[in-house]
């Protein structure tokens, strides 16, 4: 399993990230803006990949008279932060965001636009943001609402018990840190999208089009991908990452159909809700083939009566760590394999 640790971004700011998963960042293949929190790499004029902040990979669509943003982060102040820095970029209003799934990550953002602003995203996401207690339920509990706490139990701990001034004063940054964004945290309130569409909903602003399409499930019920075909850019959410993705929501059969969907449209570069802007669509066919085996692994398991706990430990993915370096050996998410032995169930009866 891969351990997981807070680490600063963006000032203050906190972000769980993978420790098996932190390697260099390539060379930057687009030119950069450096906002205070968040990092602009301009895609396509207009079109901006932002990272560095706290949650999802977000992107930002300059339009004749207005902005578009995919995603908002996973709370209203990093949503705050992104707005202030999209100042830097360009003095138009942004009238738009689109959620491409319900995650806390993506959407906890969503409550600090005013009734202006169009907030789209699938039928499904106004559905489970309403219907479901998002903050007490996967994958906001253990990614941040038990989290966090003890985060900060560990980090006053252990700073208590330092004799190191050095190392001390990093320990109680840390923890300082941590208890802002516990704060942050606090502010959160479940904001379902004003406007939804079921299959597919074209935006004409001015001489752009943008196009929302729900391929099918996959990542979550109701994932949108976001495509401008003059551009040849595809925002995938996390239906697609450069990574392994979360699973605790997957459809796993459907994905894998899903994902053929998203490797026929044609794009020069995809823009993930995590990792790093790829175009090889290899890429795509590789995380296809780790979601087939992760299910026939785990379906093996099961049928011998192992329990997911046991399971999410014995799998052994490394044969797909060309394309996914933060593999390093065996094992799995516990959510993710829960979430196979949940579909299975769900799937024998059909």
């Amino acid at each position: 399993m891969n351990r997981f640790a807070l680490t600063l971004v963006g000032g203050m700011s906190l972000a769980w990230v993978s420790l098996a998963a932190a390697q260099s960042p390539p060379a930057d293949p687009y030119p950069v803006i450096q906002g205070k929190t968040y990092r602009f790499e301009k895609i396509a004029d207009g079109v901006y990949y932002a990272t560095g902040g706290f949650g999802s990979n977000n992107v930002v669509i300059v339009n004749d008279a207005d902005v578009l943003i995919v995603d908002t982060g996973t709370t209203p102040a990093a949503a705050r932060a992104f707005i202030a820095d999209i100042k830097m970029l360009t003095d138009k209003p942004v009238r738009f965001v689109v959620n491409t799934h319900w995650h806390f990550d993506h959407t906890d953002g969503n409550s600090v636009f005013g009734p202006d602003v169009q907030i789209i995203a699938n039928d499904y996401v106004r559905t489970a943001i309403t219907t479901f207690d998002v903050l007490h339920r996967e994958p906001y509990l253990t990614s941040e609402g038990s989290a966090v706490p003890a985060q900060i139990e560990d980090l006053g701990e252990q700073a208590a018990a330092e004799r190191d001034p050095d190392r001390k004063a990093q320990l109680q940054q840390r923890l300082y840190a941590a208890q802002q964004v516990l704060v942050q945290l606090k502010d959160i309130k479940p904001t379902p999208p004003n406007v939804t569409y079921s299959d597919k909903l074209i935006l004409h602003r001015g001489g752009r089009e943008i196009d929302l399409l729900f391929l099918g499930r996959g990542h979550t019920a109701g994932d949108t991908v976001v495509w401008l075909p003059k551009e040849r850019i595809v925002c995938s959410g996390d239906l697609m990452e450069s990574r392994i993705a979360y699973m605790g929501d997957g459809y796993f059969d459907e994905w894998v159909a899903t994902l053929d969907k998203l490797k026929n449209l044609d794009f020069a570069v995809d823009l993930p809700g995590h990792g790093v802007p790829f175009s090889d669509k290899n890429m795509i066919t590789e995380f296809q083939s780790y979601l087939k085996d992760l299910v026939a692994q785990v379906s093996a398991l099961k049928a011998q009566g192992v329990s997911p706990d046991e399971a999410a430990q014995r799998v052994n993915l490394t044969a797909h760590a060309k394309y996914f370096p933060q593999i390093t050996g065996p094992g799995a998410d516990l959510r993710g394999v829960r979430r196979v032995y949940a579909w299975l169930d769900e799937r024998d009866k059909k």
